[in-house]
């Protein structure tokens, strides 16, 4: 989990430190509505970005988590019947043909 969150950290933080730049500098004479606030669309605009970065911020950290936890993507596979593992047993010779036969037919009920 600490290695999540130091991917994460070195992710997001980097994306921090220009807005902590952006935010010391003052607007001079004559720069101060120099586009009536519109600038990059307007201000409809700025919680569509912030939505934005969320979402790949997310979407990283499930990517991250799927890939460092070895998850096939698949959320959960059908059991093995009794019958698959009797295949598999025969299929790597633990058990011989005779003994196959007669645990078949004892699942089978016949």
């Amino acid at each position: 989990m600490k290695l999540i969150f130091g991917i994460a950290a070195l992710v997001v933080g980097p994306l921090g430190l220009p807005a902590a730049g952006w935010a010391q500098g003052s607007p001079g004479p004559g720069q101060m509505m120099h586009d009536w606030g519109w600038g990059w669309g307007g201000m409809w605009l700025g919680p569509l970005f912030m939505i934005g970065w969320l979402a790949l911020l997310i979407a990283v950290l499930v990517f991250l988590v799927r890939w460092l936890s070895g998850g096939s993507g698949v959320i959960g596979r059908p059991p093995r019947t009794p019958r698959d593992i009797l295949d598999e047993r025969y299929a790597r010779g633990e058990i011989d043909r005779e003994e196959y036969l007669r645990r078949r037919e004892d699942l089978s009920g016949e």
